[in-house]
C-alpha cells in the first residue's frame, strides 16, 4: 500500500527547503553522460537531463532494439551499459563486448573473448558465461581509448575504436585474474562481475571468488593502464605486520582463508583521490570455526588511497559473518546537510536493510550506530559468533529484519497456511543474527538481500537517496559434512555422490532439486553429454564457479552420478594423488540457498515482497515507500504484491526515478519527490540491471538491458532504448 499522505506532505516540505541546484560536488557536466558504471565516478545513478521529465514520460517511446543474438536457457544480460561520445558498449550474455551507435543502435563492432582465447588453452571450447554487469573506459585525451572488462578470469583491454585488443597491455591484451594475489590460486575460482574505476593511468579492480572454503582472497588490485603491470595492491585479508591482522584468532588463516572480496564494485572522490569499495564475507560463507575472530576487512567498507592503495579508513558493518551478509553494492558519495552544515559522506545499503551515513573523509557515523548484544549460542562445534553487531540507528531499515507468525502469508488456503506456520515453528526465527543450525535459521533480509548488486540512487538536488529491496525470507540450514576419505575401491557412483554432497549441494540441493536462484539437476542428462558436462564443471558458467581443483577423474565420477550414466557408474573410481588444505575440511556445510515459500510457490512472508523506498539522508526519515513489482495474477485480484527485483534505478533532473528490476518484466517511471506512477512499459525479458540515461545531439535516451534468466524467468538478448517519440 502506499505511504500516508502525511509522508507525501513532508517530502513536499523536504525538497522545497532544499535548493534545487545541484550541490557543488556533483559531477558537473559528467552528469551528462552515462561513461561510468553506476552513472558517474560517485555512483549516484543521477542524470542532470530532464528532456524527459513528469509531464511527457507518458510518451516515451521505443527509439531501437540491439539483440546480441547469443542468449539462451537462463542466460543472464545484468549490464549497466556505458556511453562515450555518441557509442554505447556493452556485453552480450556470453561476454560478447560490443559498440553501437547510441542514437541509432547500429552495429560498430563486437569483440568476442571465446574466439579470441587460443585453441587448447583453459576455458577454450566452453566458455565461462559468468555474469558480468559493466565496462569501464579509460581515455588519455587523444587518440588512445580503451574498455576494460572482465570474461572467464581475464581482464581485457580493448581498443574503443576498433574493437581489438591492445597487445601492449599484459599478455596480448589480458591479464590473469589469478595472477598477483600472493597465493597459489592457478585452481581456484577468480573472476569479476562488476567493472573496475579509473584513477588516472590506473585501473583498479576487484574480483567475485568462491563463496565455499576453497576459495582465493579477494584482495584490491590496481594496474598500469598502459602495460597491465600490478602498481599496488591491498590485502582485504591483512598479513603479518599489516593493521587488522590482530582481528583473526588464527595467525595463519590469512594463507588458507578467502572471500572478503569487492565483488560489486568502486565509487570514487576523484578531487580527494579516494577511492571506495564494499566487501563480501570471508569463507567459508556459512561456518567462521576457522576464522575465529571478527575477520577485518571482510564485510567492510574501505576508503583507500586511489594512488597508492593505502588505508585511510574502514568501517565493518557486520562481525564474523556467517550469514553471507555481503556488502552487495558501492556506497553512493553523498551530500549532505546536518546541523546546518554540509557534509560530503558515503551512503551505503546493505543486504540487511540497514543505511549506513558516514563521514566521507574519516569513516565516522553521521547518525548513531549501536553496537548492539545478538545471540551467542551456537549448536556447531567450533563457532563463535561476534558478542556485538552495529545497528544504525537512522536511517530505519528499509526491509522487514525478523518474521513472526503473525508475519506469515496470509493470502494462500488455510492448509498452505498452516503448512507454512508449522515449518516456522521448528525453525530459528526472532533475530536477523541468530546463528545457523541444523534445524534451520530464518534469514531476514533473506541472501539477496534487502538491499542487492543494483545498489542505490541519490538525487544531489533533494538529499534523497532511493533503494529498491527484497523482503524474501530464505532458510540456511546446516548437516555434518562427510570428510570420510575416499576409499581404495571406491566406485565413480559412491565418489561421484562424495563429491555433489561436497562441492554442488550448497546451491543444488541435496536431491538435485535446485535450491533459490539455483536451477534443478534432475533431468540434465537430456540436455548436456558427459563431455560437455565435464567442461562446463570445469570452466563455470553464469553464477556458476569454475572447479578447476578437481582432478579430471573427480569431474568425471560427478558427470556419472548428475547425468546417471550407469555405464559409467560402477566403474572404479580413480582417486587423484593430490593433498588438500585441512583449512577446506569443514565439519559442517548448508544444505542449499533454499527460499521459505508456500506451496503455491510465494514466499512465506505476507507482502509487500519487494519495495521502493525513499529516504531523506538529511534527516534520516522515510519520505516515501511503496511496493515494487506485481505478480499479474495477484494484480487482477486488486493485490499490489511487489515482487524480488534486481537491478537499480536512475534519477533525473526531470523528476523521474526509472527502474526495471522486477520479475514482472516491466520497464516504469515514478515521480521522484512522490513516488506516483506515471508510466509503465512491457519488456520483452525481465531487466535485471540498472537503466542508463544519456543524450546524443540534444536528444535524451534511456537504456535497459533486458537479460532475464535470473529467477528462472524468460531469458532474453535486447537491449531496449527509449526516447520521447521513439525513433
Amino acid at each position: 500500500m502506499k505511504s500516508a499522505c502525511a509522508w507525501l506532505i513532508v517530502a513536499i516540505a523536504a525538497t522545497a527547503a532544499i535548493s534545487c541546484r545541484p550541490n557543488k560536488n556533483a559531477e558537473g557536466p559528467f552528469n551528462n553522460t552515462w561513461q561510468v558504471y553506476g552513472g558517474g565516478k560517485q555512483n549516484t545513478h543521477y542524470s542532470a537531463l530532464k528532456q524527459i521529465d513528469t509531464a511527457n514520460v507518458a510518451t516515451l517511446q521505443v527509439a531501437w532494439a540491439y539483440h546480441t543474438g547469443d542468449g539462451g536457457d537462463m542466460t543472464q544480460i545484468q549490464v549497466n551499459p556505458i556511453v562515450v561520445n555518441g557509442v554505447m558498449y556493452g556485453v552480450s550474455p556470453k561476454l560478447k563486448l560490443f559498440a553501437l551507435d547510441a542514437a541509432s543502435g547500429d552495429e560498430k563492432w563486437v569483440f568476442d573473448p571465446a574466439a579470441n582465447t587460443a585453441k587448447g588453452a583453459a576455458g577454450a571450447g566452453y566458455f565461462s558465461m559468468n555474469v558480468c554487469r559493466g565496462v569501464t573506459y579509460y581515455t588519455d585525451g587523444g587518440t588512445d581509448k580503451r574498455i576494460f572488462y572482465a570474461a572467464s578470469g581475464s581482464l581485457y583491454c580493448i581498443d574503443a575504436t576498433a574493437g581489438k585488443p591492445i597487445a601492449t597491455f599484459g599478455d596480448n591484451g589480458k591479464i590473469d585474474l589469478h595472477n598477483d594475489l600472493g597465493r597459489d590460486v592457478k585452481d581456484l575460482y577468480v573472476a569479476t562481475t562488476t567493472p573496475g574505476i579509473i584513477f588516472k593511468d590506473l585501473i583498479i579492480i576487484g574480483d567475485r571468488v568462491d563463496e565455499g572454503p576453497a576459495a582465493a582472497p579477494g584482495h584490491i588490485r590496481a594496474y598500469d593502464v598502459h602495460t597491465g603491470k600490478l602498481r599496488w595492491i591491498f590485502h582485504t585479508i591483512p598479513q603479518p605486520g599489516e593493521a587488522g591482522y590482530e582481528t583473526w584468532e588464527d595467525t595463519a588463516a590469512w594463507k588458507h582463508i578467502g572471500g572478503a572480496n569487492v565483488w560489486s564494485g568502486f565509487s570514487m572522490d576523484e578531487a580527494r583521490g579516494i577511492v571506495f569499495g564494499s566487501t563480501g564475507s570471508a569463507s567459508y560463507d556459512f561456518y567462521g570455526g576457522k576464522r575465529l575472530g571478527s575477520l577485518l576487512y571482510a564485510n567492510s567498507i574501505l576508503a583507500l588511497d586511489a594512488a597508492t592503495g593505502k588505508l585511510k579508513w574502514h568501517f565493518q558493518t557486520v562481525h564474523h559473518d556467517i550469514w553471507d551478509k555481503d556488502l552487495s553494492s558501492p556506497p553512493a558519495l553523498v551530500t549532505i546537510t546536518k546541523d546546518g552544515k554540509k557534509i560530503d559522506a558515503v551512503a551505503q545499503s546493505s543486504k540487511t536493510g540497514f543505511v549506513f551515513v558516514l563521514d566521507r573523509e574519516t569513516g565516522k557515523p553521521l547518525y548513531p550506530i549501536v553496537e548492539t548484544p545478538v545471540p551467542l549460542q551456537s549448536e556447531l562445534a567450533g563457532e563463535k559468533p561476534w558478542l556485538t553487531q552495529p545497528i544504525p540507528q537512522l536511517p530505519k531499515p528499509f526491509a522487514r529484519q525478523v518474521l513472526t507468525e503473525q508475519d506469515l502469508n496470509h493470502l494462500v488456503p488455510d492448509t498452505s497456511y498452516q503448512d507454512i506456520k508449522k515449518r516456522l515453528a521448528g525453525y530459528k526465527t526472532g533475530n536477523m543474527f541468530n546463528p545457523p543450525s541444523r534445524e534451520g535459521t530464518v534469514i531476514l533480509p533473506g541472501f539477496d538481500g534487502g538491499g542487492e548488486y543494483g545498489g542505490p540512487s541519490y538525487d544531489p538536488e533533494t538529499g534523497i537517496l532511493y533503494v529498491n529491496a527484497n523482503e524474501m525470507p530464505w532458510v540456511l540450514t546446516m548437516v555434518d559434512a562427510n570428510n570420510t576419505p575416499a576409499k581404495s575401491n571406491e566406485t565413480n557412483l559412491q565418489a561421484g555422490t562424495r563429491l555433489y554432497t561436497a562441492t554442488c549441494m550448497a546451491c543444488h540441493g541435496p536431491q538435485r532439486q535446485g535450491t533459490g536462484n539455483y536451477p534443478t539437476l534432475i533431468g540434465v542428462n537430456k540436455k548436456y553429454s558427459k563431455q560437455q558436462l565435464v567442461d562446463l564443471i570445469g570452466a563455470g558458467r553464469r553464477m556458476m564457479p569454475a572447479f578447476k581443483q578437481l582432478a579430471p577423474t573427480e569431474k568425471e565420477a560427478l558427470a556419472s552420478f548428475i547425468l546417471d550414466i550407469k555405464a559409467d557408474q560402477g566403474k572404479q573410481f580413480e582417486a587423484p594423488a593430490k593433498v588438500e588444505d585441512p583449512y577446506w575440511k569443514l565439519p559442517y556445510q548448508a544444505t542449499g540457498y533454499n527460499k521459505f515459500l508456500t506451496k503455491e510457490g510465494y514466499p512465506a512472508i505476507a507482502p509487500p515482497w519487494g519495495t521502493l523506498n525513499a529516504i531523506n539522508l538529511n534527516t534520516g526519515e522515510f519520505v516515501w515507500k511503496d511496493t515494487l513489482g506485481d505478480y499479474p495474477e495477484l494484480k487482477a485480484k486488486g493485490i499490489h504484491s511487489g515482487t524480488e527485483n534486481y537491478g537499480g534505478s536512475a534519477i533525473t533532473a526531470g523528476g523521474l526515478l526509472f527502474i526495471a528490476a522486477t520479475s514482472d518484466a516491466k520497464f516504469r517511471a515514478y515521480n521522484k519527490r512522490t513516488g506516483q506512477l506515471l508510466w509503465e512499459t512491457d519488456l520483452p525479458a525481465a531487466g535485471f540491471a540498472t537503466p542508463s540515461v544519456y543524450e546524443v545531439n540534444g536528444k535524451q535516451y534511456v537504456a535497459i538491458a533486458c537479460g532475464g534468466g535470473k529467477l528462472h524467468k524468460k531469458s532474453g538478448d535486447a537491449y531496449v532504448v527509449l526516447a520521447l517519440g521513439g525513433k
